[in-house]
């Protein structure tokens, strides 16, 4: 899926949010660098972790998101001497010249490799660019959904400064043969004037059970070493909101 229709929404979402943070930073210091971060998004990560001390790659699909990310990295970049590029590139086909210790998928980008093509293919890459015994990280939301079909909205309202006020509306269908979730957001914002404008925007994901996730890496050469259930370090339980892993690449 590309980001770049809803690039604006994604940073209203998600431009505070941190609750991943901490456990990609330990965990980098922990496993060392250097860092590639697939499905960099607009830096929500990538840059804390650039200015952490660490060296990393961001690969993004959506030039938007991108271009969001670079724009973000250009005004830190030469006031703190990050070690930070951001480059455009697909998960599926990306090839660089270079290896990392540690490969990191945040955030749910996993889900959008739809098929098992392109599933293999993405983790395929991360094999062939990581070093030896190198570790990939990457998490995902336990599939677990609301009322199908019922327009709601779930607490996501934004003030601007020119007066302006956005509500987020969401409407979802789940396909459990094909494992999909389509999320559609009706994005309505209502000027000082009284003036309202709907945009409607459409999410896809292909969402994940554990053991299926286990199989995946094994089969791409992986080793599983961990799976937690919060980036506290809880396990993952019937409760958990998220399934996080660490594999270690073989061979």
């Amino acid at each position: 899926m590309n980001y770049d229709s809803i690039t604006e929404l994604y940073e209203q979402q998600y431009l505070s949010y941190r609750e991943d943070l901490h456990f990609y930073r330990r965990m980098a210091q922990t496993l060392g660098g250097p860092l590639l971060e697939l499905g960099c998004g607009t830096g929500r990560l990538t840059l804390p972790l650039a200015r952490a001390g660490n060296e990393i790659v961001g690969l993004e699909l959506s030039p938007k998101m991108l271009q969001k990310a670079q724009e973000k990295a250009r005004e830190k970049a030469v006031a703190e001497g990050l070690n930070l590029e951001l480059i455009l590139g697909d998960m599926r086909t990306f090839a660089l010249e270079r290896r990392f210790k540690t490969v990191l998928i945040p955030f749910n980008a996993l889900m959008h490799l739809y098929t098992l093509g392109d599933q293999a293919a993405a983790l395929g890459r991360v094999h062939h660019h990581l070093e030896p015994n190198g570790n990939l990280l990457f998490d995902v939301y336990v599939p677990r959904f609301g009322l199908e079909g019922v327009l709601r909205h779930e607490g996501e309202t934004f003030f601007a400064e020119h007066g302006s006020r956005t509500d987020v509306w969401v409407l979802q269908r789940i396909d459990p043969i094909k494992q999909m979730a389509y999320t559609e957001y009706f994005v309505d914002t209502t000027q000082s004037s009284g003036m309202i404008t709907r945009q409607h925007l459409m999410l896809e994901q292909r969402y994940f059970t554990r053991f299926e996730l286990e199989w995946m890496l094994r089969a791409s050469g992986f080793e599983v070493l961990k799976v937690w259930g919060s980036f506290e370090g809880e396990p993952l339980e019937n409760s958990s909101h998220y399934m996080i892993f660490q594999a270690r690449k073989l061979g």
